[in-house]
């Protein structure tokens, strides 16, 4: 009995311990919040109530959304702020961009997975980023070079997918998709083969899961009220995104070594001009069967007249944005176009994933896949860039919306020309995996059927 009290005593003083700081965690949650207050986003609960429906988190935020197109989670210092308002986002975005920023939270979160780069940083860091990004992006040399590796990484695709058809194997697109994406960004971006596609790297294959694994555990950070203190520890999902971070890291620093050993060379610069000259020289598209002859007569032209190609490539993401949450915080206390105040530190989310299902911005066929809907007279017509939001808008719009649709229709044209595709199994649900960028949860097996001529 004299052991059992001492025993008995500690843990009741440690679960009035914990009631204590649950205590204190809530009052900090709620306190000074101005819930009451009808200026200010309507609450829908706390930033807590994500953990419980992370698994489908973009559809329980759309339908949030349709009942308040701007709402309110409380969080322990400020509110977090989403919405669907056009008139809103536009406002954060543009009309008042310096008054917003990326906010220490999510550089907190962030800035783990993507150091001090252009998508964490703010003020003169991210001016000076960006400028000498456009500078790059805006060089005819990048432009021409990128289609070479599109076009040369669309070929390998395709061949790739043609020997699952004669084998009629199963495969998966999410997943050859991605490897034919990683070789791309990185021959045009370090002038280095990754050669993910078809797996003879190990290492490219093993940043890309390492990659893929960090961005889910850095946006878990997002509902883990503990990850600060499981980082500090070193253990669970914290140990798991240190050691993946490394492999990124240590892959990258290696990459940009190579690409500096690259650019020594001067003959470098003359054999990407040849190349460049040599496709561009090419004859137009035709009826050529040959896999590789019809990727390298893929001209900028013949791109800019596939306007039917564009336009479902624009409605697939505005059902399916690549970032489907984004956001700022507010730098001074303000008041949105729809009358909602907000507080110095307050977090400002757009939920793009949620927009394009609202019928108030898209019409009441908004869940119907149209890509008529982009059209007028059968040319390709944009909407304002703060309704369709996937590319971002404002002056941190994405410089690589152009560089992303040219892979995308040169890639789609490949594959399209020598392919039909069928799911494996038709009634499986496809749905995504909650993270940074929206993937497919369990890849995407399909059957590659070769199209006749």
């Amino acid at each position: 009995m004299d052991i059992l009290l001492p025993i008995f005593t500690f843990i009741v003083f440690s679960l009035l311990f914990l009631l204590l700081i649950f205590s204190l965690l809530i009052l900090k949650i709620y306190a000074g919040k101005s819930i009451k207050d009808p200026t200010y986003p309507p609450v829908n609960g706390t930033v807590f109530h994500q953990l419980f429906y992370f698994k489908r988190l973009y559809d329980y935020q759309t339908e949030v959304a349709r009942k308040q197109s701007t709402f309110r989670l409380l969080a322990p210092s400020q509110s977090v702020i989403y919405t669907t308002d056009t008139r809103n986002i536009e406002h954060v975005l543009k009309t008042n961009f310096d008054k917003y920023s990326k906010g220490k939270h999510d550089q907190e979160i962030a800035t783990d997975l993507f150091g001090q780069g252009i998508f964490v940083v703010n003020g003169e860091k991210w001016k000076q980023q960006r400028k000498l990004a456009s500078l790059e992006f805006s060089t005819r040399v990048l432009r021409d070079f990128s289609c070479v590796v599109f076009r040369r990484n669309a070929a390998k695709l395709v061949n790739a997918v043609s020997e699952f058809a004669n084998s009629g194997r199963v495969f998966d697109m999410q997943d050859i998709l991605m490897r034919c994406t990683l070789d791309s960004i990185f021959k045009v971006g370090f002038g280095v083969d990754l050669n993910c596609l078809d797996g003879s790297s190990k290492e490219g294959t093993e940043f890309m899961k390492a990659f893929d694994d960090s961005n889910a555990l850095v946006y878990w950070r997002y509902v883990d009220p503990f990850w600060k203190l499981k980082r500090f520890f070193n253990i669970g999902t914290e140990a798991s995104l240190k050691n993946n971070i490394k492999i990124i890291h240590d892959f990258v620093h290696k990459l940009i070594s190579t690409k500096r050993n690259l650019l020594n060379l001067q003959q470098y610069s003359e054999k990407i001009a040849q190349e460049v000259r040599d496709v561009t020289a090419a004859a137009g598209l035709n009826t050529e069967t040959n896999i590789n002859d019809f990727v390298a007569r893929i001209k900028d032209e013949t791109l800019e007249q596939m306007h039917y190609l564009h336009a479902a490539l624009t409605e697939t993401l505005r059902l399916h944005p690549a970032v489907p949450v984004d956001g700022r915080s507010a730098e001074m206390d303000d008041i949105l176009p729809d009358g909602f105040r907000l507080k110095k530190g307050d977090g400002v989310y757009y939920i793009a994933y949620a927009m394009g299902r609202m019928d108030y911005i898209w019409g009441d066929d908004v869940e119907e896949f149209r890509p008529e809907r982009w059209l007028k007279n059968e040319i390709f017509q944009p909407e304002s860039p703060f309704k369709f939001i996937a590319f971002h808008a404002g002056p941190r719009i994405c410089l690589g919306k152009d560089f992303a649709y040219r892979q995308m229709k040169i890639v789609s044209m490949a594959l399209l020309r020598f392919f039909h595709f069928k799911l494996t199994d038709e009634t499986k649900n496809v749905t995504y995996k909650t993270m940074f960028t929206l993937h497919i949860d369990g890849g995407l097996p399909l059957r590659a059927i070769s199209r006749k001529a």
